[in-house]
């Protein structure tokens, strides 16, 4: 690929000063990045030093390749029940390998110019997985903050909570002293100090507090996973088989949509904080670059972080130097600092993932659509409880159902066909439903105003809605089509057996027919079954062709006058009978 393709305009005017604020913000997140790969990794059931790995391989590609200047990637919350569920089922080897297919299939969806499609996922489903996955990832960390024993991990939010009241009796006081210092110091080193990262501050602390104060007493990342090594990770190729592939194609699909949804999202995020504009389809080439290059390493999936992108943003980056830079002090820390990593207490990682499951909660704009009471808020929870007590990709997939099926629910509801007739009163005639009644309605010109999208939800009710006021059998059947702004296959065909039907015995006209319904009739034959004739771009002119067509003598004794000119017909009829009256006497 030509290396103009990825560099274009993104480094224009690029000089010392510039370097300097994405050295700074850089080194910021690089050193927030760290705790957080290591308890994401944790919480996703793989070794920390994984979740390092991650951020510096990751990190470092999304930058270069991805379709946002600001963008931070690597590992995230809310991929971690999807990926713990994976190594669960699968195991570690299998995690690698859906990882790297996730990054094929977000390649090609880049590609493939699929970026817009991520927008339409409907906000409550996307609102509902999130808080779903925070509320996981919060109750995940209880065990770890009280320092519970024997606790087994499951995949399903029931156990691990039945877990925790089951071990409750075995809480370590030294943990939640730990625990209580580091959510204390995330909390307000923010408010106290803002440029500080909060979360090392918070780990270094803590862990000085539990390796002097009471040496040996809590659970650390050594005891429990070995040392980390301070060293990069040998280059692997897992053995991908066919039986494989076809095993983790699911997993991979799930992990590659969410990573297409988180990373636009944040990509979204920091083009509203620096008024850019990001590329979504070379976003996902990206990130796809990154998830295939990241397990090679033992790498775990990644995709872009909205907090990270925004702590980025804050600290004054330019250009996507500072995501590469983030991945280079990791990486620096790493080789430097890896043993004194091993001493962390598992309770100093337990609060920080949980302020990262607040953080990620948007508990606000859930109570808001909960309050609207409307269909969306079903789907909101129907999302949030599915994500919780069965999985995302369950949740997803009926949020997205549930959300179609309303969606065709309101929108057959604003389908209307109403019959209609000029308003003598309104200046210019205006053809209005409220003025038909019994006593006023032509016998021989049916007029239908028609408003909504005729389309399969609501096709039915409109053919059923003019076959049964049609049965007196006008002569000519007007169809106001200018409301009609989308018309499907259903919708035609339901059309079609209407002319069809009225044919044998009338004419049908139409007038105002927008140009979408028009090339539909026009690909299925229909329109030219009508004939070009009886298309009219007003409602006037149809009804003046529509005259033509009327038996006369049916306008004899009528005293509906539906129509100006029914007077006149009614005048020259009297005329007429006058006239034979005279020449009888």
């Amino acid at each position: 690929m030509h290396h103009k393709l990825f560099f274009t305009g993104r480094y224009k005017g690029y000089n010392l000063q510039a370097f300097q604020k994405d050295l700074i913000s850089g080194v910021v997140v690089g050193v927030i990045a760290i705790p957080l790969g290591m308890a994401f990794a944790i919480a996703s059931g793989v070794k920390p030093e994984y979740g390092i790995y991650t951020t510096i391989i990751a990190g470092i590609l999304i930058s270069l390749f991805g379709g946002s200047k600001f963008q931070i990637g690597g590992p995230t919350g809310a991929f971690i029940p999807i990926l713990f569920g994976v190594v669960m089922t699968y195991g570690f080897e299998n995690l690698l390998i859906a990882g790297f297919m996730a990054g094929v299939i977000l390649f090609f969806m880049g590609v493939f110019k699929l970026g817009s499609l991520i927008k339409f996922i409907p906000r409550p489903v996307t609102i509902g997985f999130t808080t779903g996955i925070a509320v996981i990832i919060f109750v995940g960390q209880i065990p770890n903050f009280l320092g519970l024993s024997n606790v087994k991990k499951h995949e399903l939010f029931y156990f691990n909570v039945k877990e925790i009241i089951v071990n409750i009796g075995s809480i370590s006081i030294f943990s939640i002293i730990t625990a209580t210092i580091c959510l204390l110091t995330v909390i307000y080193t923010p408010k106290i100090f803002p440029k500080v990262p909060g979360p090392l501050i918070a780990l270094v602390l803590s862990t000085l507090i539990a390796t002097y104060l009471y040496p040996n007493q809590v659970a650390t990342i050594g005891s429990m996973f070995g040392e980390i090594p301070s060293k990069l990770p040998n280059f692997q190729i897992p053995s991908i088989t066919y039986d494989r592939v076809i095993e983790l194609l699911q997993p991979a699909f799930v992990i590659a949509v969410l990573g297409a949804i988180e990373s636009l999202l944040s990509a979204v995020v920091a083009d509203g904080m620096t008024n850019s504009k990001h590329n979504s389809n070379r976003e996902l080439i990206g990130q796809g670059v990154a998830n295939m290059v990241t397990p090679l390493f033992g790498g775990i999936p990644a995709t872009g972080a909205i907090a990270r992108t925004a702590t980025n943003i804050k600290n004054g980056a330019t250009s996507p130097l500072s995501g590469v830079i983030h991945g280079i002090v990791v990486l620096l820390v790493l080789v430097l600092f890896a043993p004194f990593a091993s001493k962390i207490p598992l309770a100093s990682m337990a609060p920080i993932l949980m302020v990262v499951a607040w953080n990620m909660s948007e508990q606000r704009v859930f109570y808001h659509v909960l309050q609207t009471k409307t269909a969306d808020s079903l789907v909101l929870i129907a999302t949030f409880l599915l994500t919780v007590f069965v999985n995302l990709t369950v949740a997803v997939e009926v949020g997205l159902v549930l959300s179609v099926i309303f969606f065709i629910k309101n929108m057959s509801d604003i389908m209307v066909t109403e019959k209609a007739l000029p308003n003598p009163k309104n200046k210019h005639e205006k053809v209005e439903s409220i003025i038909v009644t019994d006593t006023h309605d032509c016998p021989q010109i049916s007029i239908y105003n028609i408003e909504g999208p005729l389309f399969f939800g609501a096709a039915q009710t409109f053919e059923q809605t003019i076959m049964s006021t049609i049965n007196y059998k006008p002569r000519v059947l007007l169809l106001r089509l200018g409301g009609v702004p989308f018309m499907d296959i259903t919708g035609e065909s339901h059309f079609s057996s209407i002319i069809k039907d009225f044919s044998k015995h009338g004419v049908v006209l139409i007038s105002g027919i927008k140009s979408q319904p028009k090339r539909v009739l026009q690909k299925t034959g229909l329109y030219d079954v009508i004939g070009e004739e009886h298309f009219f771009n007003h409602t006037g002119d149809a009804i003046n062709y529509a005259f033509t067509h009327i038996n006369k003598n049916k306008c004899i004794g009528c005293r509906h006058l539906a129509f100006r000119e029914c007077s006149y017909f009614s005048e020259v009829h009297d005329k007429i009978t006058e006239k034979k009256v005279v020449q009888t006497t």
